[in-house]
């Protein structure tokens, strides 16, 4: 008799039955929100974000894009997008208006929701809708390199770019800044994502980056459902829980 055959109808009894009882993948509906930063920052600027989000039951990830050009962060913005098994919300700041006005045509974007950011027009870049509004004291303190990126100096962040979070969150930002190609500002976009899908605009009222009357006009502009909070450039640092409920709406709707 082969004592080995009842051992390998054992072993074959119970794969089968682990096998049967692990259920396969079931793709993820749930919306994701793809958060994707601007100028002078990297992914962690959504970190007080992310958990509220997460709270609610929602998928959240930060896109690290390089700020190189508008083509290589609306590339590392899709790599993102398209790892989604679900509708996606895609969140910009800053310059990460430019980025998901173009990434924003993607099929699974169902909703657009711009935080103190750039909303250009098809062929426009993001300097077109600006310059008829007044320069804001940031920009006076603009430090380039041989290369034409640029950084701020930690005295702007703490004075222009996030004037109302604690001096060590602002020492925090200006450490982790991601040097930005000056010349991403004049790129003009390809696509214009918002006429084809619901946004909404959060105005930073006492921004010294974006003029706040800009912001307003842009928010008009691309018909957006508005909110305005009385913070920097920043408002998901110094306000996220608002930030983070304009978002949930933008989610909801995506959702329906």
């Amino acid at each position: 008799m082969n004592i080995l055959a009842p051992l390998a109808l054992a072993a074959a009894l119970s794969l089968g039955t682990a096998a049967a009882a692990t259920p396969s993948p079931v793709a993820d509906t749930r919306p994701t929100v793809v958060l994707v930063h601007g100028a002078f920052a990297d992914g962690s600027s959504w970190n007080k974000v992310i958990p509220l989000l997460q709270a609610e039951g929602l998928n959240a990830i930060a896109v690290q894009n390089p700020l190189t050009s508008l083509e290589d962060d609306v590339a590392f913005a899709n790599r993102v997008i398209n790892a989604q098994s679900g509708p996606v919300v895609l969140v910009g700041h800053s310059w990460g208006g430019s980025v998901i006005t173009q990434a924003g045509g993607h099929d699974k974007v169902k909703s657009l929701v711009y935080v103190a950011a750039f909303a250009p027009s098809l062929g426009t870049a993001p300097v077109v809708d600006t310059k008829d509004f007044p320069a804001p004291p940031g920009f006076a303190h603009f430090i380039a390199d041989a290369d034409g990126f640029l950084t701020l100096p930690a005295d702007a962040i703490a004075r222009d770019f996030a004037q109302d979070v604690s001096p060590a969150e602002a020492n925090l930002i200006h450490a982790t800044q991601g040097a930005v190609r000056g010349a991403n500002f004049e790129q003009p976009v390809t696509v214009e994502a918002w006429s084809s899908r619901p946004s909404w605009y959060i105005v930073a009222a006492n921004d010294r980056m974006i003029d706040p009357g800009a912001q307003r006009a842009l928010a008009k502009k691309i018909g957006a459902t508005t909110t305005e909070l009385p913070t920097s450039h920043v408002p998901m640092a110094s306000d996220p829980q608002s930030v983070a409920k304009v978002i949930i709406e933008a989610a909801r709707a995506a959702a329906k």
